[in-house]
């Protein structure tokens, strides 16, 4: 009688167990110049006469990739500002359960947020590589200052770089939203992840582009269909130790890095570094793209 007893209360908590909901972690990734009309600088700086009006697209893109991402079962949300200054998304139009990083410098850069907890990671707004002779407003993480960045020889896009540093971490990147030289790209060293195309690129400053409607529709859909399937995708890895190039448009911070133990001067322009894992690559990364003597007080 007792073990019969014991035997139900056993059943009885093994379904209430099973009964509850997982828990599903979603980091996802925002930066700008992939969202849906984005075509020139007039939209991407504080002060063009656009920005206003297309940071609140951006801001509605990114929602609709959590609205998804949360209709396909996602509990948990985090989303990491990552363009320009870190400061573009209007954070009162998020739900009041989502988690919102911002501003630089922090660790891990665009993929700020993000560790071993989370199921699965979220580009939207992303674009093609400094090295696309298509792409919207292509660079790599700095249009200013670089002009390649590889990883173990192989040149990489921000959108491959941070699917590494997720990968690090175990997570998959299940999906991508911005024009098709960036979805492209990124594909080619990541797989056949979920996209939403939001434009297709016409040239460096132009593009034939959804309304921001049908984007945030298209993403909405896109990222509900990515999280259900989650299962489907495998991590991004780059293993250790990790040979970092990154080639500089001018001399003089090269001279200046190329003093540091441990930093190679490969030439003029490029310099080659090997850090154990994706996470010291990434604080380097955000080292050389920083680091500015007006900082000091």
């Amino acid at each position: 009688m007792r073990f019969c007893l014991w035997l139900s209360c056993a059943l009885l908590a093994v379904g209430l167990a099973s009964a509850q909901p997982r828990k599903m972690k979603v980091h996802i990734s925002v930066d700008m110049e992939g969202i849906a009309g984005v075509v020139t600088a007039d939209q991407l700086s504080p002060g063009s006469f656009e920005y206003e009006r297309f940071r609140n697209f951006m801001t509605k893109e990114a929602v609709a990739a959590v609205n998804g991402a949360k209709a396909a079962g996602a509990t948990e949300i985090v989303v990491a500002d990552a363009h320009g200054n870190g400061e573009n998304l209007l954070i009162e139009q998020f739900p009041s359960d989502v988690r919102v990083v911002r501003a630089w410098p922090r660790h891990l850069g665009m993929m700020g947020g993000i560790d071993s907890s989370f199921d699965a990671a979220i580009f939207i707004g992303y674009h093609a590589s400094t090295n696309n002779v298509s792409g919207v407003r292509a660079h790599t993480f700095s249009s200013g200052r670089l002009t390649k960045v590889s990883l173990n020889g192989i040149v990489v896009t921000e959108g491959a770089n941070n699917a590494a540093v997720a990968g690090h971490f175990g997570v998959p990147v299940v999906m991508i939203s911005g024009d098709d030289a960036a979805i492209a790209e990124v594909r080619k060293l990541v797989g056949p992840i979920e996209a939403a195309e939001t434009k297709k690129a016409l040239g460096f400053h132009s593009a034939n582009s959804l309304t921001p409607a049908a984007s945030c529709e298209l993403i909405e859909k896109t990222a509900r269909a990515a999280i259900a399937g989650v299962s489907r995708f495998k991590p991004y890895v780059i293993k250790g130790p990790v040979v970092l190039e990154m080639g500089l448009k001018h001399y003089t911070p090269v001279e200046i890095l190329g003093y540091l133990k441990g930093v190679t001067r490969v030439d003029s322009h490029t310099i080659r570094w090997t850090g154990a894992d994706m996470i010291e690559v990434s604080d380097f990364i955000q080292f050389v793209t920083h680091f500015n003597l007006n900082m000091e007080p």
